[in-house]
């Protein structure tokens, strides 16, 4: 399930976020358990085995330096040389923001392919359960998926439920960029759905480029679905609290700061995602043109301007999006915050004709995807507004978008 695709009654999410003051209170007073020590995980081991290794008999450099360093570094050698390093290193180079956009695909279908034989081996494995089997053959065959020809990987960390970040189009090429935030409930194997297909990451940035290509045909995009962070698991404490969307601002903001190129960026940020996007808002890079969310449950703010950003903030939500529902409010770290489609927030609210539901806003047809389209290609006075009035198109003109059907 991605994004809240089920529809909760009111009283039950009042009744989650009782509960979760209730673990609030406990954790200040110091009756909260402590977790267990884990062993590295394969992202960190891979790390650890760059931090201790060399190339042409130079050390490699610190995985954390900045990407402008990473990416002199990588620059610095020659196709063989970073080849190399990204079948010894496929999860530490696939990771790293300042390598190749290339190599980052390349490093990261090793990668792949490694765990896939990995799970492979756990399907047949007699100490596991039946259910541990199932599951593992659920991985194995994602994984396969994921090594099609074709698709390109920025992202991928198999620990856990898993993350991960699929390239459409030319990063390298792009004009324009746009990326697609989600929500509760995205793993590796929520990333791609064939029901549904449109409510899961992939599905809604295959909708998005597509749908820019139609309105704009000679311009050059490219869209991330991005789901390298790890999102709440349902309606429970982690969805009622920002701190997974806290973590995972950090992310999206290193990874904002790592594309190549100048092109403009635009979020796209489904319902807990908007979470996430308005904690990145104030420190996002000055390339991020355009924020746009679909279906929030609130951005941690009060208002628009108390994001402390200058990229344009956009907001819709179906007349049938049951998070309609939810309390707008933030008490004790609980709760999101203000309406971003109310008046008093003061966002541009567009329409989100057709979208039908909470689920349903990168449905090929929809007003709300073609409005997401017009966004990512600049043409800001073809948006449809929520309104007759034409409110969310005040002041602005269209960018240039080559191509321009």
């Amino acid at each position: 399930m991605t994004s809240f695709d089920s529809s909760p009654q009111l009283n039950v999410w009042r009744a989650l976020l009782a509960l979760a003051v209730v673990f609030v209170m406990l954790a200040t007073s110091g009756w909260t358990a402590l977790q267990g020590h884990r062993g590295a995980t394969p992202l960190q081991a891979s790390r650890s085995a760059w931090e201790h290794g060399s190339v042409a008999g130079q050390r490699l450099p610190d995985p954390d330096t900045t990407p402008s360093r990473l990416a002199r570094f990588f620059a610095s050698l020659d196709v063989h040389e970073r080849t190399r390093l990204a079948h010894r290193y496929p999860l530490a180079v696939g990771n790293m923001n300042g390598a190749p956009v290339t190599l980052r695909y390349e490093a990261n279908r090793v990668a792949i392919d490694q765990q896939r034989k990995v799970e492979k081996k756990r399907m047949h494995d007699n100490r596991l359960s039946s259910l541990g089997q199932q599951q593992a053959g659920r991985r194995m065959h994602r994984y396969e998926a994921m090594l099609q020809k074709g698709r390109d990987f920025l992202a991928f960390d198999p620990m856990g439920s898993g993350r991960v970040a699929e390239v459409f189009g030319s990063l390298d090429r792009a004009e324009r960029i746009s990326i697609v935030v989600p929500g509760v409930d995205t793993d590796l194997l929520t990333f791609q759905r064939t029901n549904k297909k449109y409510s899961a990451p992939v599905g809604m940035a295959q909708a998005l480029y597509g749908a820019e290509h139609a309105a704009a045909p000679q311009a050059r995009t490219a869209v991330i679905a991005w789901a390298d962070y790890t999102t709440p698991n349902g309606l429970g404490m982690d969805a009622a609290t920002g701190s997974r969307a806290e973590e995972g601002a950090i992310r999206l903001n290193a990874l904002l700061r790592a594309l190549p190129g100048r092109a403009p960026v635009a979020l796209y940020c489904h319902s807990y995602g908007s979470v996430l996007c308005g904690l990145a808002a104030h420190t996002l890079p000055s390339r991020v043109s355009d924020i746009a969310v679909a279906g929030s449950p609130g951005m941690r703010a009060r208002k628009a301007s108390s994001l402390h950003t200058t990229a344009r903030v956009w907001a819709m939500r179906d007349s049938g999006d049951w998070i309609q529902d939810v309390p707008y409010l933030e008490f004790g770290g609980l709760g999101h915050g203000a309406d971003p489609v109310s008046k008093a927030f003061g966002a541009r609210v567009l329409s989100a004709r057709g979208a039908n539901g909470h689920g349903g806003y990168f449905e090929p047809g929809t007003e709300s995807l073609r409005n997401f389209a017009e966004i990512g290609i600049g043409a800001y006075e073809a948006v449809q507004c929520a309104h007759e009035d034409d409110a969310c198109r005040q002041g602005l003109s269209d960018t240039p978008a080559a191509g321009r059907a």
